[in-house]
């Protein structure tokens, strides 16, 4: 069975933010919890067997069904994170094959655009 990163920290309890959830918008189970953040009922069973940590699309869709923060939201499982790490990729503009090629092209020949 795969963990996600999170899931190696102690304080870490999706199962209390859902319980926390149900309990806010008084529905009887995950399945109605499922429908009211509009995603699929084993997205709520992964997230509960930590297969699958809560993502910030999730996040914010609870943030909006709920009106509680982001913050407020992440204390409730336990993520206590305060910084995030973000890969070289993210954030880059995709560069298309012909962008490559005038890179390469530019490059060869010495014409650098400044």
């Amino acid at each position: 069975m795969a963990h996600h990163a999170l899931a190696s920290q102690e304080s870490y309890n999706p199962n209390h933010l859902l319980d926390i959830l149900l309990g806010k918008m008084q529905l009887k189970n995950d399945a109605a919890l499922s429908r009211m953040l509009e995603v699929a009922p084993p997205v709520i069973s992964k997230i509960r067997h930590h297969r699958l940590p809560v993502g910030a699309s999730l996040l914010i869709r609870m943030h909006e069904v709920t009106g509680m923060s982001i913050r407020d939201l992440r204390d409730l499982m336990g993520d206590r994170r305060t910084k995030y790490r973000l890969s070289d990729a993210q954030g880059r503009p995709k560069v298309t094959e012909e962008q490559k090629a005038n890179q390469e092209a530019a490059a060869s020949t010495g014409n650098y655009a400044h």
